[in-house]
């Protein structure tokens, strides 16, 4: 607690006074407010950035992300669409090949493969075919991911899907800092972008710095970000995962195993030297990810660190935790058992260190 002296007056006399000063509190946002704050301050910012989709709105958006931007921007910022995914995914890459900045919100990244061919064969590969004269800044984002209780239709995650192709920038952040400062750099850049936020997120809060309140705070895209130091096994994750591996992380601490966490933050480009630099320090690897394990992130990343100079420092083989190789079920006992929980990631670790 900080002490501080004030003087009060009392009839004619002066008193000093000793009183507490509460230490200041870091502020905290939620990962909702920050998505709002980046988009409310880049559509201040650029007057060609709008944003389109489903209940956006009068209504707010579906999960509130937009919340007050059509009260201040109006109908023509903000873009109350039908529901028809590949129309106003069309209409969007339209506006950024005419010179505009779209935003294209998706309730939910399931819903995209109904515009899949917008974005892969419209957004993605244009500027390549132009031969670089046609740019297409773009950001299609929504909640991708499994929510809860949503069943197989709508709990898949596509950051593996899309990150397939060339010409995507795909961007999975984890807590309100990550979505703050790479929301903005993604409506900044001249590429598309698919922006992956998860719905079990929104509502959680986080704590901020004041760097990253800054109207002028981006994080840049293609940077992954160590959130814990440690010396016996890398984790990697990226979105609510990190999370997961953070709690994981901290349970080990007491037993004597020290993991290093990173955030991925953004899946292409991926930044695989810095999981190559923590994976030279630790000597072993492991994955997680709530998608599906064939051809997922995590295969990727065994793939490129199998290919490249961290192989030989490798104790043990690479580990993946991910999602269960089936359809989301709908009933809550199955579906707690279809994606990682912290205890798979603490067992995972125990076997890989033998202890």
């Amino acid at each position: 607690m900080a002490m501080s002296l004030v003087n009060i007056i009392r009839k004619g006399k002066v008193s000093r006074v000793l009183f507490k000063v509460a230490a200041f509190a870091p502020f905290q946002v939620t990962v909702r407010d920050a998505l709002n704050q980046a988009m409310d301050e880049e559509l201040e910012r650029d007057e060609r950035v709008f944003l389109l989709g489903e209940e956006v709105a009068q209504y707010d958006g579906a999960y509130k992300v937009s919340r007050g931007l059509w009260k201040k921007y109006g109908d023509k910022r903000i873009i109350d669409t039908p529901i028809s995914e590949m129309g106003f995914a069309g209409i969007a890459v339209g506006a950024a090949m005419a010179g505009l900045r779209p935003i294209c919100e998706f309730m939910t990244f399931n819903f995209s493969m109904q515009a899949i061919d917008q974005v892969i064969n419209s957004a993605a590969k244009t500027y390549y075919m132009s031969a670089g004269l046609q740019p297409v800044p773009i950001v299609f984002r929504g909640p991708n991911g499994a929510s809860a209780g949503v069943a197989a239709q709508h709990s898949q995650c596509f950051a593996a899907w899309y990150a397939h192709c060339p010409g995507l920038k795909v961007v999975s952040p984890w807590n309100s800092e990550d979505c703050r400062g790479l929301l903005k750099s993604a409506i900044r850049d001249d590429n598309p972008v698919v922006f992956l936020e998860n719905e079990l997120m929104y509502g959680v809060p986080f704590e901020m710095s004041d760097e990253s309140q800054s109207k002028d705070f981006v994080i840049p895209i293609g940077k992954a970000k160590i959130e814990r130091a440690g010396s016996h096994v890398t984790l990697v994750s990226h979105s609510r995962y990190v999370g997961h591996c953070l709690d994981a992380a901290a349970v080990l601490a007491k037993e004597g195993v020290e993991c290093e966490v990173i955030n991925l933050r953004t899946i292409r480009p991926m930044d695989v030297e810095s999981i190559e630099t923590s994976v030279m320090k630790t000597n072993h690897l492991l994955t997680v990810e709530g998608g599906w394990p064939q051809f997922g992130v995590g295969a990727e990343i065994c793939a490129r660190i199998m290919e490249g100079p961290a192989f030989n420092y490798l104790d043990a083989p690479v580990t993946r935790v991910t999602g269960v190789d089936i359809p989301m079920p709908y009933a809550k006992i199955l579906e707690d058992n279809s994606v990682p929980q912290v205890k798979d990631i603490i067992f995972s670790v125990k076997k890989m260190l033998n202890v």
